[in-house]
């Protein structure tokens, strides 16, 4: 008889909703994403995920008794002991809902949830870009700014899980609002969107970040000039994290990352020549290993870790 167990991982993004049947070894079996825009609420969200689910297990002909759990990873604050998601500031209608407990008894799975960039931290320290380090920050660029935090190789996630918020650190007193509801918060500069419509100012047209990266590697002189701008603004937030942490690694993942070296030696110069000296010396700059599949992998490591199995 064939007792082959697997894991669902899902990574809930502002852009999209990614869904994946994994191993137990981690090794991604099918994967499927959604826009996560196309859906106007929370419930009609849920009901995708609950449907989506159920096609991933049908397609691979597998009963629900070999899935060992299911995983997901979430774009803002959430209570890992209740499954209560607090607040998403990227997606609206999401406040203080018990999503693990309506998956939970929708699809008759053990569900595990977790902040999306601490899974995508977790994943890159157990078996990615920081996998032999002791202390390391993830960071995640997309739609929204997310981070995770591991200190002397344990995640950290706080009094009330929500530690390691990066893209909630002010960057200007009294700036622009952010979808937090603070001010001056570094993603309310360097989310997708923004540096979106700050290329359509520079250009005089639409762009997508693909177009502005190729740009860039081109030598086109605005492109480039974004992407060093965005690099400093990151590597302003994340030098005062270098230097309250100390951390063996920075290891940086999300859509934003995939927009080549001048994003990333601007984060790199702004670092060496900002953070104190001990700090600077210690800590490297790392482009995630897993890339878009990192909070996938780090939904399954949550639930074998939590399942002990």
């Amino acid at each position: 008889m064939n007792n082959k167990k697997y894991i669902i991982g899902i990574d809930l993004g502002g852009t999209n909703l990614k869904l994946a049947l994994l191993s137990v070894k981690y090794k991604i079996i099918t994967k499927k994403i959604l826009s996560t825009k196309k859906f106007k609420s929370s419930r009609e969200l849920t009901h995708a995920i609950v449907s989506s689910v159920d096609e991933l297990i049908r397609a691979r002909r597998i009963k629900k008794t070999r899935i060992a759990g299911l995983g997901i990873g979430l774009p803002g604050p959430v209570d890992v002991r209740t499954g209560i998601v607090r607040f998403l500031p990227n997606i609206p209608g999401w406040r203080n809902i018990r999503l693990g407990e309506i998956l939970t008894r929708r699809l008759k799975l053990p569900v595990f949830i977790d902040n999306d960039a601490n899974l995508f931290t977790l994943a890159e320290y157990r078996l990615g870009a920081g996998k032999g380090l002791r202390n390391i920050v993830g960071i995640t660029l997309g739609t929204g700014v997310g981070g995770g935090l591991i200190i002397e190789g344990r995640l950290y996630r706080g009094e009330s899980f929500a530690a390691g918020e990066a893209g909630h650190i002010p960057i200007l007193l009294l700036g622009r609002p952010c979808n937090c509801g603070g001010r001056g918060c570094l993603e309310a500069y360097v989310g997708n969107k923004r540096i979106l419509s700050w290329a359509e100012k520079v250009f005089k047209k639409r762009i997508d970040l693909e177009e502005l990266s190729n740009l860039a590697a081109r030598g086109e002189h605005k492109a480039i000039r974004i992407w060093q701008s965005v690099g400093y603004l990151i590597g302003s937030a994340l030098t005062g994290v270098i230097n309250l942490l100390n951390p063996d690694a920075l290891v940086i993942g999300g859509g934003v990352s995939n927009s080549g070296r001048v994003l990333f030696n601007s984060i790199r110069n702004f670092v060496k020549e900002n953070a104190m000296v001990p700090q600077a010396r210690q800590v490297v700059i790392l482009k995630s290993k897993f890339k878009d599949d990192a909070g996938l992998i780090g939904a399954a490591i949550l639930v074998r870790e939590r399942n002990r199995i």
